[in-house]
């Protein structure tokens, strides 16, 4: 219902307190439902509206929550009885004060568990795909103009499960450290320093809880090792204009040693939660409270990472109610200021200096687009391709030589570098390099 209502994310959520005090199995059925809902909600809708006396009738958003719930039970999860899915939903119903509705909810969903199983719903256009995969129209009949249906479907598919559970280690000797308290790990698809978590309570490690092993994306890691490549210099001085929570800071900070860093956050409450995570940088690190887009430019530095606030369309297995609330409307002011935040890391790295611009978007407008913008606006910046970075990477063994083929037959022809969910194991980003000239 929190996410029904308003801006709350099913991740903030799902790890607050009344979600940590229950036990470990009714906290990961808690997860599941949430997440499974939010993903499959637009085919669950159609599904149970087809079953409603009057298919076009609106439901009491606790009613039609109910339904989902127990609709998700029963088409999606194969360990929960379909009378123990069906009498939870009539009791919710009742529970919210909907007791008139229970009824209802109660035959709706018996119809639903007596009908035979459907055949799988054709892919073989937009409309079709989006509804098979429960992913707005609007969104996909794009990506199959940008990329093609294949990929299309690839994108889709990776938003409906559930993201795999990428880490960093610290050390190699991390490693080992984990497989003896029973963390099963897989080698990441890109980096050496990435592992993801196959099985096992990654958070109940010791290595966890001294920071030795972090939960980070793996293609936000790669971001952030990417602008740690950035330059074919020493680095004194790092600009993270967009840095909170701080996952790709402490990668700046550990890769380059020598480098002063100031770390840019507009939000008060998540500047301070910041600050905590880099505490122990605290003497190389200066944690700002500051807006992206208007920065002073009164100091200059060699290096900026600006790693905008996007649509995050990139990101819907993870966060998946963004497939419900974002509007295509909604992009043209991202780019806005995406654009302002962009033009403002140019202007604080001196002549020389280079700015890796990135998002968690696959949307044309707030990443090519943004960057064309900007270079036609400014007549002192040039794009750089990426290729030699990741060239760079690899020799340093940062990246493995699978990932670097990879990363290389991704690059678009600007040079820039697009990581697509389903092609990767990864989060969809974009990343694009600019040097300031004189």
């Amino acid at each position: 219902m929190a996410v029904e209502r308003g801006p709350s994310h099913s991740d903030d959520l799902l790890r607050a307190k009344a979600v940590n005090a229950l036990s470990a199995p009714d906290r990961n059925l808690a997860t599941a439902l949430v997440l499974g809902v939010l993903r499959w909600q637009i085919r669950l809708d159609h599904q149970l509206h087809a079953l409603l006396t009057r298919p076009n009738a609106r439901l009491d958003p606790e009613v039609l929550i109910a339904l989902r719930l127990g609709a998700f039970q029963l088409l999606h999860l194969d360990r929960v009885p379909a009378r123990a899915a069906i009498d939870e939903s009539v009791e919710l119903a009742k529970q919210a004060g909907h007791r008139f509705a229970s009824g209802m909810v109660n035959a709706v969903l018996r119809n639903l568990s007596g009908a035979a199983p459907s055949s799988h719903p054709l892919e073989e256009n937009p409309g079709q795909l989006a509804l098979s995969q429960a992913h707005p129209a609007w969104m996909v009949e794009r990506w199959t103009e940008f990329y093609g249906m294949e990929t299309a479907r690839a994108i889709c598919r990776h938003g409906q499960d559930q993201p795999s559970l990428s880490i960093r280690l610290a050390s190699p000797a991390v490693e080992s450290e984990l497989i003896e308290a029973g963390v099963v790990l897989e080698a990441g698809d890109l980096l050496t320093a990435a592992r993801t978590v196959v099985s096992g309570d990654i958070a109940a490690t010791q290595a966890f809880l001294e920071g030795r092993v972090r939960v980070q994306d793996e293609g936000s890691q790669l971001v952030a090792e990417l602008a740690s490549a950035a330059l074919n210099q020493k680095v004194e001085s790092v600009l993270d204009a967009c840095a909170a929570p701080g996952g790709k800071t402490l990668i700046l900070a550990e890769r380059n040693p020598q480098a002063r860093i100031v770390a840019c956050e507009s939000s008060a409450q998540r500047l301070q939660q910041m600050k905590k995570r880099l505490a122990n940088y605290a003497d190389r690190i200066e944690c700002r409270l500051a807006d992206a887009a208007v920065l002073s430019g009164d100091e200059t530095f060699d290096l900026a990472l600006a790693d905008v606030p996007c649509s995050g369309t990139g990101t819907l297995g993870r966060n998946p109610e963004i497939r419900h609330r974002l509007r295509l409307e909604d992009l043209a002011r991202q780019a806005q200021r995406q654009r302002a935040i962009l033009a403002a890391a140019l202007h604080s790295v001196h002549p020389g200096g280079r700015v890796i611009y990135s998002t968690c978007s696959l949307e044309p407008e707030e990443n090519e687009q943004v960057v064309a913008a900007v270079l036609t606006a400014n007549q002192n910046v040039r794009p750089v391709s990426l290729e030699a970075r990741i060239g760079e990477l690899h020799g340093k063994g940062i990246l493995t030589q699978k990932g670097a083929e990879r990363l290389r037959g991704s690059l678009t022809p600007e040079g820039f570098l697009r990581l697509l969910p389903g092609v990767f194991r990864t989060d969809g980003f974009l990343v694009a390099l600019i040097e300031r000239q004189a």
